[in-house]
């Protein structure tokens, strides 16, 4: 009865050329497994920073617009002891968008809020 061909091929390999193929099989195993999904983890990250600096950015240049709007409409009506409600209305703005993000979230990830 005739071997297969592959079990024919396994058995003429050295022991050499057997741990040689098994070693380059681990290496390309732990490369995809590893190497590869870390630089998509860093290519992800590195978005994710970018984002969040401009957010921050943007949500600060914001709360400052709000307070020099409040200041500057309101003239002289918010001086003195009242001087503290421009802030007041920047930190509302803010706390208002702040809670809408976290509704956001919480309804993308299937979480009720």
């Amino acid at each position: 009865m005739a071997e297969p061909q592959s079990a024919a091929r396994t058995q003429s390999k050295s022991t050499g050329e057997v741990v040689s193929d098994l070693w380059s099989m681990l290496k390309t195993y732990a490369q995809q497994q590893t190497i590869d999904p870390l630089k998509n983890l860093g290519r992800f990250i590195s978005y994710g920073l970018a984002g969040s600096i401009a957010m921050g950015i943007g949500i600060t240049l914001l709360s400052v617009a709000v307070l020099r709007l409040v200041q500057s409409e309101t003239d002289t009506a918010l001086t003195g002891n009242w001087s503290w409600v421009p802030y007041l209305a920047s930190l509302v703005v803010s706390s208002a968008g702040a809670l809408a993000a976290v509704k956001v979230i919480k309804r993308t990830r299937g979480v009720k809020a």
